[in-house]
């Protein structure tokens, strides 16, 4: 009796123990299972979720961010920050996968849509279509708004394994642009050029008039750098335009849906021999091909007599300095629009700038967990997050209310602005945003909420200056052109990054030896159209046609 009686009391606290450790471990991982209510990530019986966050290592703790204290509070999590150095990203990343111990929120990991497909196939990343259905209204709506952002998002399978950052930029939707010096032209009595006829006309008057008036043969009329030193700095973004659509990255064209390729066409062969004419007459600088951004900056920024007449890039803030009004220079600087070629064509680069994802949610998130991520990234799809996430929650410090009279891009009234801002520290490192970190709303929209100068010649109004160069070659803007966010097949991703390399160094090598004259366009061209051949280009085109047809 007395031994039944022990086994009895012996069964009962065994199961206290269990019981009780079962509690303690529900504690622990509050919420980690737990169906939320209404829009509540988790209940405040619950407490906090817990969720591991990658991101890049910044100047200062995250975990001390004033951004990532307010979406804590607001969604009731408490983020474990996993962070790598910038530039060991990928590698980080990596190393995590491969030992299975990854946070269950990558924020921001560098994940290429190939990247996507191979760990979303894998179950390692999870789609997130339901989520975003039910827990983003703000992404959802921007979805709907620009078609664009959901397709790029989607992959052949229909899930969505990342989200995107929307980055309408001022100066990034054309960033093939040519600058030249008004200064130079209103001397010589010329007009902007629109015609290439009249673009060399220009440049030549600026070879052999003496536009700086020094009585020396020092100007260059057009210069340029290689694309890595200096953003789309190479001669030909621009000018290849006349002839024939050069998207200056995969070479690709779009007609119809049907993808075909720009750099083996005679289309090509007459922009080549263009730029040839103009090397050849010295009115490409030379170094063209090889300068770097600071050797740019000094050739427009030496002292005495201006020497430049022209640029390629994006940014002329790249050869004057044009956010300092002490510059004089920098106002002599206009944008030249597309210029029409003989045949008639007269194209502006376009992008559409997704080109990476930075936030996915791995198989290690629980419900909660997945509920409170997608809840945090579609609060920077709002206004209000957006505006906090990138310029910090308080007013007077990365921004404020914009007063009466302050204008838009556009000349409209302004919601928000930056001028009048409370000093700060500039031995602080401010940690009051996420900046640049995670997807968030930056589109053309929001954008527009916010006041500038309106004078574009001036260092405050260089944004301004920017959008209007942009808007300038919106009506030149081809039909179609292939997203640079396609997905490629994980399976052909390998393949892709074989063939881009190879045939983009083909494309790029034998351009410059065409322009420069180390090969004959008439005597090499075919032996240069039949090099495709080795590189496997019916390959390279196929599989950016199945990218785009999500096949």
């Amino acid at each position: 009796m007395k031994k039944s009686i022990w086994v009895s009391l012996m069964i009962v606290l065994i199961s206290s123990i269990v019981l009780s450790a079962c509690g303690s471990n529900n504690k622990e991982n509050a919420g980690a299972g737990n169906e939320t209510k209404g829009n509540n990530a988790a209940t405040e019986a619950s407490g906090p979720i817990n969720i591991g966050f990658f991101a890049p290592q910044g100047k200062a703790p995250l975990e001390d961010n004033e951004y990532t204290k307010l979406v804590e509070e607001k969604f009731n999590v408490k983020i474990k920050w996993d962070v790598a150095p910038t530039d060991a990203l990928v590698d980080r990343r990596q190393l995590l996968l491969a030992s299975g111990d990854y946070p269950e929120v990558f924020l921001e990991a560098k994940f290429t849509t190939g990247d996507l497909m191979t760990y979303g196939k894998q179950g390692v990343l999870i789609p997130l279509n339901d989520l975003i259905d039910k827990y983003a209204p703000n992404l959802k709506a921007m979805m709907e708004k620009k078609p664009y952002l959901k397709e790029a998002m989607t992959a052949p399978d229909g899930n969505i394994y990342g989200i995107a950052r929307l980055n309408e930029c001022y100066h990034c939707t054309h960033a093939q642009k040519f600058w030249m010096n008004k200064a130079w032209l209103d001397k010589l009595g010329l007009a902007v050029p629109t015609t290439t006829d009249e673009l060399y006309t220009a440049l030549k008057a600026f070879k052999t008039q003496d536009p700086n008036g020094n009585g020396k043969a020092d100007e260059i009329p057009l210069t340029g750098a290689p694309n890595k030193s200096v953003w789309n700095g190479n001669i030909d973004s621009y000018l290849m335009n006349s002839f024939i659509y050069n998207d200056n990255d995969k070479y690709l064209t779009v007609t119809d849906g049907k993808v075909d390729f720009a750099a083996n066409k005679p289309e090509w062969k007459e922009g080549l021999a263009y730029m040839h004419k103009l090397y050849t007459e010295g009115l490409i600088d030379k170094a063209s091909f090889t300068q770097n951004d600071q050797a740019v900056g000094q050739l427009g920024q030496r002292e005495g007599d201006e020497i430049v007449g022209s640029i390629t890039t994006a940014l002329v803030s790249y050869l004057v300095k044009a956010y300092e009004d002490t510059d004089e220079r920098q106002k002599h600087w206009v944008i030249v629009p597309p210029v029409k070629g003989p045949s008639g064509v007269q194209l502006a680069g376009t992008s559409q700038g997704i080109s990476e994802f930075p936030m996915a949610i791995t198989n290690k998130a629980s419900e909660a967990q997945q509920i409170a991520a997608i809840k945090i990234i579609d609060y920077a799809y709002s206004e209000e997050g957006a505006l906090f996430s990138e310029y910090g929650a308080k007013e007077g410090i990365g921004w404020k209310t914009a007063e009466a009279g302050e204008l838009n891009i556009t000349g409209q009234p302004a919601k928000y602005s930056f001028s009048g801002l409370q000093p700060v520290d500039e031995n602080v490192v401010r940690n009051d945003s996420w900046s640049l970190l995670g997807p968030k709303d930056l589109s053309k929209e929001f954008r527009d909420l916010f006041a500038t100068a309106q004078d574009p010649l001036t260092a405050a109004g260089y944004e301004k200056r920017l959008a209007d160069a942009t808007a300038a070659y919106d009506a030149y803007a081809p039909k179609e052109t292939y997203p640079s966010g396609a997905y490629v097949k994980a399976e052909d991703t390998d393949t892709i990054a074989q063939l881009a390399t190879s045939i983009k160094d083909y494309v790029n090598s034998n351009m410059a030896q065409f322009i420069i004259g180390d090969k004959d366009l008439e005597k090499d061209w075919d032996g240069y159209v039949k090099g495709f051949d080795g590189l496997n280009l019916p390959q390279y085109i196929q599989i950016y046609q199945s990218a785009i047809e999500k096949k």
